[in-house]
């Protein structure tokens, strides 16, 4: 999960041209991405219930497992980007446009925003006792997002540096 896309890539050097997908739009991205999501399952066979929700420009799509089913092949931090990759990919072919969708497996972004609200907590820690900065790993825009509401949230400053895989967020006091 520490890859930044060519697709974020390019939504993050060039936002103003990305223009915010109506809400219909959203729906759209969240129908065709549960479909391809269920076929995945079938093809697994896996049981799974799929939940689709559109909040913050974005279709959000969550697979729980059902009580006979176990996701926890599917739900490890690399294996969901990299599903997440092929249903935007899937859901970009059908609809022509570029997709922010955000994939959740069996709760896998949850407990991964847990551990990057850790991450922030070391980092305040370590400016807490004299740092003048504190560097996080390189992780996904989505991810640096969530660290930025984070740092946001605790009266800090946070900036994205570097480029490609190396992009990271690094914080400071404000």
């Amino acid at each position: 999960m520490t890859d930044t896309t060519p697709q974020e890539q390019v939504a993050e050097t060039d936002a103003e041209a990305v223009t915010e997908p109506s809400e219909q739009e959203l729906v759209d991205e969240g129908d065709i991405a549960a479909d391809y999501i269920e076929e995945l399952l079938d093809i697994a066979d896996l049981d799974g219930d799929i939940d689709i929700d559109a909040r913050s420009g974005r279709a959000y799509v969550s697979v729980t497992a059902s009580e006979s089913s176990d996701l926890r092949v599917l739900s490890k931090p690399d294996t969901v980007s990299a599903l997440q990759e092929l249903t935007r990919l899937a859901v970009q072919n059908r609809t022509g446009r570029f997709s922010r969708l955000i994939l959740d497996i069996g709760g896998s972004r949850d407990a991964r925003a847990d551990e990057l609200a850790a991450l922030v907590e070391r980092a305040v820690a370590r400016l807490e006792e004299g740092a003048a900065s504190a560097s996080l790993p390189p992780m996904s825009s989505y991810e640096r997002k969530i660290v930025h509401d984070l740092v946001a949230e605790r009266g800090l400053v946070s900036a994205s540096e570097g480029e490609g895989r190396d992009r990271h967020t690094v914080i400071t006091r404000a």
